[in-house]
């Protein structure tokens, strides 16, 4: 989190009285930021309002161009590589003052800003949307500025806004990530192999077990993956397992073991190791830093 300290400058901060953290910020930029590794534990949002460059994001590079949103879940390691002069908004919040798993049937964000295993993390902002979002970034300013009544309810209902149109426009600019797919019977496999992830991911974690279920080679359903997103087999059985074991470690009191075994690993201490490697913090660590205690 190389960035922290400076980010801490913005006047645009809520701070959770309990545990001292960041809550919710909004802030403003004229400069190139964000140019180091970032893995932070809160969500994020950066709508780039001028110039362009390209953004990392896990093991992915994806161009972007003015008036485009990227979106980062908890501790999703992200790098912004200018080409130009950037400026823009970022918008940061806890899941302690913002839960999208508990919020997901009002805003939907969830697999579509984040943890979205398949898609890039872009949404480009039309004229139409501009303004309003605009107007939501300065009320959550102003929100965050005037302490009073109902703070949090306003806070919320203004982010709540927001991520309902960022959600609506990255659902129609990506109705189906298979869709530019060459071939007849691409889209298929892939649309096959992210159920079959879906169902299985909790006892089956080897490529080899996917490959049979969808009567295809391990090369073959290697090489459509990676050409369409960008990533392994391995690497999508891994995200799912990851994004389902962040829920556990800040949704309930299940302990690592309990929830390593859900996930289909008998050895709590290889289940420790393989999040600290997707993660780079271990499950302990998660747990302590994003929330505990929230069964």
């Amino acid at each position: 989190m190389h960035s922290i300290h400076m980010l801490q400058t913005s006047n645009h901060t809520l701070i959770d009285p309990k545990t001292g953290n960041l809550a919710f910020k909004v802030m403003t930029f004229e400069h190139n930021i964000f140019e180091s590794l970032q893995r932070f534990n809160y969500y994020t949002l950066v709508w780039v309002t001028g110039g362009t460059g390209r953004v990392q994001a896990d093991l992915s590079e994806y161009e972007f161009t003015e008036n485009t949103v990227l979106s980062f879940s908890l501790y999703q390691p992200f790098k912004i590589l200018p080409e130009t002069q950037l400026k823009g908004i970022v918008i940061h919040f806890h899941p302690d003052f913002f839960c999208i798993y508990k919020h997901h049937k009002e805003v939907a964000c969830d697999g579509v800003l984040f943890n979205n295993m398949y898609g890039a993390p872009l949404v480009s902002l039309p004229e139409t949307s501009r303004q309003t979002l605009q107007l939501l970034a300065e009320q959550m300013k102003e929100g965050i500025r005037i302490k009073g009544f109902a703070q949090y309810e306003l806070l919320v209902s203004y982010l709540k806004i927001f991520l309902i149109m960022l959600s609506r426009l990255k659902s129609e600019q990506y109705p189906q990530q298979a869709t530019d797919m060459t071939g007849d019977d691409e889209p298929f496999v892939l649309q096959n192999l992210k159920d079959c992830i879906e169902a299985h991911y909790k006892k089956k974690h080897a490529v080899s077990d996917y490959a049979d279920m969808l009567a295809i080679t391990p090369k073959a359903l290697a090489k459509i993956t990676k050409r369409h997103y960008k990533k392994t087999v391995t690497a999508l059985i891994s995200d799912r397992i990851i994004i389902e074991a962040k829920r556990e470690l800040y949704l309930t009191n299940k302990t690592v073991k309990e929830i390593a075994y859900d996930l289909g690993y008998n050895d709590e201490y290889y289940f420790s190791r393989f999040f600290k490697k997707n993660v780079e913090v271990s499950p302990q660590v998660y747990r302590e830093t994003v929330g505990s205690d929230r069964g």
